[in-house]
């Protein structure tokens, strides 16, 4: 049984104790200490990761259909279980509202599902041979254990989004859990008691620890969902041990509201996209390019959508919570100060809430009269705030939405099909979202352009990323083949032209 006022680690089926000294967490709604967590240290890293290898072997040995068993006995365990107390603890460390916390653990069992069947589906393929006779094929094979660090916005499902498909291809996995985002993903380890003994870890502790799994020798792939500056250095520290990564990197996604746009629709969608966990999501929408025939519209539209949203503690009736620390508050404050400051309207928030200095809040924020000179555009914002700014038509939109180092996801509201395929086409994002945004798809890639990542999670591409090709090439009788050694004479060059020919 995992206990949050004692820091452990977790390596299958057990947690076990860590001696070192602990870091307490607190509720960012209350301030109040909810559990503690520690890092293991490096020798006792080596140890575990050694575990993990040696369970590997036999895992990978394992064929598909006993693997996807497992798999679907994982999700069994999840959508059997009441969800409850690790739905409570991800509210009390992060704040996010309790509804979505329990909304991410319920959509956890279908990747595992899904990838139990894919990875017995789709096992290599056989190619048309070169040679009469010969029995020529591709194979997949994993790549050993793999390294997987995830953020505390959704500390378990971005997790899981890959450990799933990493355990589908047959590797051991160690997941390097969020601090704020330790106690739930602890309690959540339960669900993995159908795997063998020791094939899957879970470590807490802050840098240091992801640092030191992925430059270990012991580990073969890596995962990571965090900040631009971060992904940069994971993708290099990978790249230095020849390890293939998968980056998810944030962005700062872009919206656009055509002309053609229902506008009620719009409204809505933009005040789920933009506040969705107090705008703490990866792919929330933060820039906002409103065709001028519809701005002023649309504005109204949205305020009037927004003063509905309910501040306070996740655990309380409350569409907003608190964002997730102070450091992460007061960058949202400074970018919002700032872009005030060089004539930004606030239309609506912009301020800690009144009568709530307890807790990191700030109100749902939409600003408008937005330029280019506003930091607030050019950089993630990962808290309550959307910009809006006014273009002359929908050309001017798309210029200016692809006009961003960020590439993850972009969203449009039209009616107008010649619209919505020239947004899919020409918008410079892993996703593109047409009066539908956020949703994901367990079948369909997730990841980013530019700085916005390396790599997708989920869909077929999300297994290959946890698994590498074998070529195979097989001749059921052994026979000698005209083009080995030694080479016939009259195959060697000869100036005269009277010898030498060509052999394929």
């Amino acid at each position: 049984m995992f206990d949050p006022s004692i820091a452990s680690y977790f390596i299958n089926p057990v947690h076990v104790a860590l001696s070192r000294k602990t870091v307490s967490l607190i509720n960012p709604a209350t301030l109040d200490k909810v559990g503690v967590y520690g890092a293991p240290d490096g020798a006792l890293i080596d140890r575990i990761l050694t575990r993990v290898n040696a369970a590997q072997a036999g895992w990978a040995a394992t064929d598909c259909k006993s693997r996807a068993k497992v798999l679907h006995r994982i999700a069994d365990a999840i959508e059997h279980s009441d969800m409850t107390q690790v739905a409570r603890l991800m509210t009390l460390e992060t704040g996010k509202p309790y509804p979505e916390s329990i909304g991410e653990i319920a959509n956890i069992p279908a990747v595992f599902r899904y990838y139990a069947e894919l990875a017995r589906h789709d096992a290599g393929k056989i190619a048309g041979p070169m040679q009469p006779g010969s029995f020529q094929y591709q194979t997949y094979e994993p790549y050993g254990v793999s390294v997987h660090i995830v953020p505390y916005n959704f500390p378990l499902i971005l997790g899981c989004w890959t450990i799933a498909a990493s355990l589908a291809a047959g590797n051991g996995v160690v997941l390097k859990a969020s601090p704020a985002g330790t106690l739930c993903t602890m309690e959540f380890m339960q669900y993995f008691s159908a795997l063998p003994d020791d094939l899957i870890a879970c470590l807490p502790g802050d840098g240091a620890v992801g640092k030191h799994l992925i430059d270990s020798e012991l580990t073969h792939a890596v995962a990571f969902t965090g900040s631009v500056s971060t992904g940069r250095a994971v993708a290099v520290a990978a790249a230095q041990q020849m390890k293939p990564a998968v980056i998810e990197a944030g962005g700062s996604d872009p919206c656009i509201i055509s002309s053609n746009a229902d506008i009620d629709v719009a409204a809505a969608g933009v005040v789920t996209a933009a506040f969705l966990q107090s705008g703490q999501v990866c792919t929330s929408t933060e820039r906002v390019y409103v065709v001028e025939d519809v701005h002023d519209q649309f504005v109204a539209a949205l305020v009037k959508r927004a003063q509905q949203l309910r501040i306070g503690n996740g655990l309380d009736v409350a569409e907003i919570g608190p964002l997730v620390s102070k450091p992460a508050r007061d960058k949202v404050t400074a970018l919002v100060s700032d872009a005030v400051r060089k004539g930004a309207k606030v239309a609506l928030g912009g301020h800690i809430p009144p009568n709530m200095d307890k807790g990191w809040f700030f109100e749902p924020t939409i600003l408008t009269e937005m330029n280019d000179d506003m930091t607030l555009l050019h950089e993630e914002v990962f808290g309550p705030v959307v910009s809006i700014i006014r273009v002359a038509d929908f050309d001017e939109a798309l210029r200016r939405a692809n006009a961003s180092d960020y590439g993850l996801g972009a969203c449009i509201f039209t009616s107008d099909l010649d619209e919505a395929f020239r947004g899919v086409n020409e918008l410079k994002a892993g996703m593109v979202w047409v009066n539908n945004p956020l949703v994901d798809n367990d079948a369909l890639p997730f990841g980013g352009m530019k700085n916005s990542g390396l790599g997708r999670a989920l869909g077929a591409q999300g297994l290959d990323a946890f698994r590498q090709p074998k070529m195979v090439v097989i001749d059921p009788r052994a026979r000698e083949a005209d083009w080995w050694y030694p080479y016939p004479d009259d195959w060697f060059y000869s100036p005269t032209g009277d010898k030498g020919r060509s052999h394929s």
